[in-house]
Formats: C-alpha cells, sequence, structure tokens
C-alpha cells in the first residue's frame, strides 16, 4: 500500500585507501518512498518541509513535473517499476495481503535479474512487497542482499482496524531468507535501511553494483527517529520526510566519498500519490486532483529528480510525460543489458533526461486500476478519463492522529478530458470543446483494450501473463 523513492547511479572511479579503481560500468540505484505526495518535496512546492538535499539534486540535475507511478497503489506500482511492463500485463493489481498463493512470477525479469546478468552486485534495502511467499520473495528475483520488511508497514498487530477487519500476524523484519526480529517499534527503520544501503555501497565500490531502496515510510503508521522528531512545521509526517531527505544524503554523500557520483544518475519518485483519508498523517498531491487509489493525477503523477553530472545539464525542469515502466529500458540502454525476453511495455527515455530530445517515446500512457479497468490515458498534454467510480473525501477532511475516516465514492458519469497545459487541478473538462481528441484517445484506448483488457467493457484481451501462484 504505498508509495516510492528512486535513485539511479551511473558507473565512476571509486578510491579505497590508496587504491583507485576504474569502475566505468554505471552504477545503478533507486529510491522509492512510499505513499509520497507531489508536493511533498520543498523544489516541488512544499513549504513546510525542509529537504535540502533533495532541493540540491533539482539544482544540480533535473526535476521532472510529469512523471508517473505504473499504478497507484503498492504492489501494483512496485511490479511495473522493477519490469518495465504496465502492472496489468503481470497480472498484478492492489496490494498484496500477508500469506496471499501470489506473487511477482518468476518467469518476469526484473531489473535485478537484468543486470547481474552482466555482473552487478544486486541489494534491496526497505520494503518489497511483491509476494511474501519465499518463493517470490527479493533472493529469488535476482537480489544478493536484502533487508526489510516483506509487505506494507500496516499489515501488523497495531493496525487501527485490527479485530474489526483485519487480523495480521507480527511483522517480521528479513535478512536476507531469513526472519531476525519481528516489530513493535519502526522509529529505527528509515536509518537501519539508511546504514545497510551504505554498507552496501562500501562493500560493492570496485564492483558495479544495483542498489534498490524502498523505504516503508511515509505510508502509516508514520515513524520518525528521535534525530527528526519535532522538526518539521508539517507534524510527524513532515518530520518523516525530513528524515528521507537525510536518508538521501547520507547516500549521496557515501557516493561522492568513494568518487562514485560523477557518472551516477541520481532519480528520486514515489510509488503513488498521498493516503488522503489518513489527514494530517498523510502527504499533499496540490495542486493535483485527488491521491492514491485513483487514475487522477494526485493518484500517479510523482515527484522526480535526477541528477547525472555528465550527461544532465544542472537546473533544468523537463514536462515530457514519462512513467515508472520507463526506468528499467533506460537502465538497459545506458548499460548495454539485454532486455527481458518477455514483452515490456517501457521505453527509453534516456534522451529526455539528456536533452537530446523532447519527445516522448510513448505515444500515450495508460492508466488502470482495480482488477484491470481502464480508467484513464494521457496523450501528449492531453488526460482523457472513462466513466468509472473513483474514492474521494469530496472536501471533507482526512482523519488524525494516524486513524483514517471513511472515502467517499464519485463517478464518472460521461468521458472527460482535460489540457493538463493550462489545468494541472483538472477543474474544466472540455471533452465537448475537442471531439477530436478525444475520438483520437479513443482509438488508442481501443486498441490497449484488445490488448490488456478492460473488465468496464468485458474485453478480455490477449497480452496478459499469469501472475506467480502458489501451486
Amino acid at each position: 500500500m504505498g508509495r516510492i523513492l528512486l535513485l539511479l547511479f551511473l558507473g565512476a572511479i571509486s578510491c579505497t585507501g590508496n587504491q583507485t579503481v576504474d569502475t566505468t560500468t554505471p552504477n545503478v540505484v533507486i529510491i522509492f518512498t512510499d505513499d509520497q505526495g507531489y508536493q511533498d518535496v520543498g523544489c516541488f512546492g512544499a513549504t513546510d518541509i525542509k529537504t535540502p538535499h533533495l532541493d540540491q539534486m533539482a539544482k544540480d540535475g533535473i526535476r521532472l513535473t510529469d512523471f508517473y507511478a505504473a499504478q497507484a497503489v503498492c504492489s501494483a506500482s512496485r511490479a511495473g517499476l522493477l519490469t518495465g511492463c504496465y502492472p496489468n500485463r503481470l497480472g498484478i493489481h492492489g496490494a498484496f495481503m500477508p500469506s496471499s498463493k501470489h506473487g511477482l512470477s518468476l518467469s518476469e525479469t526484473t531489473i535485478a535479474e537484468m543486470l547481474k546478468g552482466i555482473g552487478y552486485k544486486t541489494g534491496v534495502f526497505g520494503k518489497w512487497h511483491l509476494g511474501d511467499h519465499p518463493k517470490f520473495m527479493p533472493n529469488n528475483q535476482g537480489f544478493d542482499e536484502y533487508f526489510g520488511i516483506p509487505y506494507s508497514n500496516d499489515m501488523w498487530p497495531f493496525h487501527p482496524q485490527q479485530g474489526p477487519i483485519f487480523n495480521f500476524d507480527p511483522l517480521p523484519l528479513f535478512e536476507n531468507e531469513t526472519i531476525i526480529d519481528t516489530l513493535e517499534n519502526q522509529a529505527s527503520l528509515t536509518t537501519q535501511i539508511t546504514e545497510r544501503s551504505i554498507d552496501f555501497i562500501k562493500e560493492n565500490n570496485e564492483h558495479p553494483f544495483f542498489l534498490y531502496i524502498a523505504h516503508p515510510q511515509p505510508h502509516v503508521p508514520l515513524f520518525v527517529s528521535d534525530k527528526f522528531k519535532g522538526k518539521s512545521e508539517r507534524g510527524l509526517y513532515g518530520d518523516v520526510i525530513m528524515e528521507i531527505d537525510w536518508s538521501v544524503g547520507q547516500v549521496l554523500a557515501t557516493l561522492n566519498e568513494y568518487n562514485l557520483d560523477d557518472n551516477t544518475i541520481v532519480i528520486f519518485t514515489s510509488d503513488n500519490g498521498p493516503w488522503l483519508n489518513y489527514g494530517d498523517h498523510a502527504g499533499c498531491a496540490y495542486p493535483l486532483r485527488e491521491g492514491k487509489g485513483t487514475a487522477l493525477e494526485g493518484g500517479q503523477r510523482e515527484p522526480c529528480i535526477i541528477k547525472f553530472p555528465k550527461r544532465i545539464k544542472p537546473g533544468g525542469v523537463i514536462d515530457v510525460p514519462m512513467m515508472a515502466i520507463d526506468i528499467l529500458p533506460t537502465i538497459a540502454e545506458i548499460t548495454g543489458a539485454k532486455l527481458p525476453v518477455n514483452k515490456i511495455d517501457g521505453k527509453s527515455i534516456r534522451d529526455i533526461w539528456t536533452g537530446e530530445s523532447n519527445q516522448s517515446p510513448h505515444e500515450a500512457y495508460y492508466f488502470y486500476y482495480h482488477v484491470n479497468e481502464l480508467h484513464g490515458i494521457r496523450y501528449g498534454k492531453w488526460k482523457m478519463y472513462y466513466p468509472h467510480k473513483y474514492r474521494s473525501l469530496n472536501g471533507r477532511k482526512g482523519g488524525k492522529d494516524g486513524l483514517p475516516v471513511d472515502y467517499d465514492y464519485n463517478t464518472i458519469d460521461q468521458i472527460e478530458l482535460y489540457d493538463l497545459s493550462k489545468d494541472i487541478s483538472e477543474t474544466t473538462d472540455v471533452a465537448n470543446e475537442y471531439p477530436d481528441i478525444v475520438a483520437k484517445i479513443q482509438t488508442l484506448g481501443n486498441e490497449i483494450r484488445n490488448e490488456l483488457g478492460d473488465s468496464l467493457t468485458d474485453k478480455i484481451g490477449t497480452g496478459n501473463r499469469p501472475v506467480g501462484k502458489i501451486e
């Protein structure tokens, strides 16, 4: 149920003691946060949360204003990031529950498996959430090292709805395939994940490596260490973001210490928008419409920052649409790795990052939700929505102190069209004014429905692959 931050690092020169090592093969680091809002970073508009390390990254690199998660919920979003596929192609939707009989199929190729195939060391630290059965855990999905929790941090006995709705077991903390603890307090987890990530960089600084840092925060329940408690003007949620910013700074400092930063791409983003019904424990997607659990802009448009000193001019802002499914093929092009044998949906966006192109390699991006419902399509500056139901607070305040309120449900009764270049908040439906644009987007929608299906129209589709299943 969450959200994500991301960093990609491309190789460099590393130093240990008096020895200098030429590691020209690029390193890759992805930092993925959980449920972080579009405006929860200073350079994206936050005035009540200090994020100096991320703000400096934006000054040293570029800021992507139109970057999308693969879907607006945990497991599906992570599957899209790590495989380059729309989650629907993989048969993954929603968030896997503990002891699920399903997970990311071993027939799919993750970024870790792709890079391990060309000699990379691979590690994941933080939240997994792609199946907690041993068959689907990280060490079977291309990762040499794993430290973290197998699913969202609220799937534990202290959930506010434990008893009436849920019956969660203790939350396990894994070291590779072994449970080393069960968590009753998560205040030190961000620090532990950061320390383990730093150790991984130090231990592998003479080899190309892929490091995936998947912070469980700021997904509820919120936890922060004493060093950041009470530091933010946004309360506990802001404290958590400040600690994540500190973590990013620690990782960047370690790369600098080992002379790995000069030829390193750094990408920061999140897995989906804020969980709005948690109120003061939720993030802010302003000025976007709605949040997590919807295909509307606040559900999937994420803050994203990229730093790549050798190829990217500092201080740029790019509004070309991009999506997390494009990360895998971009890494493949940069590193020379082979793309997966199975069909993927993402395409390399390296030339957009470097300023060699301002044209998306995609004609459109598709926004699915629920089991397999096509809710929206991004086509250039346009966003079109099909009739569907979505959750909303309808202007009400969310919960307080970690307790949620119930959502209302709204319905889009007919096709809606928005010009995002003029109306980022999606306030003015212009479908009647641009029938030709609507017709073009509907043609694209019919094509993807034939391939990936759409349960709203009883379209089965021909391009889906089965989700991993415990037989």
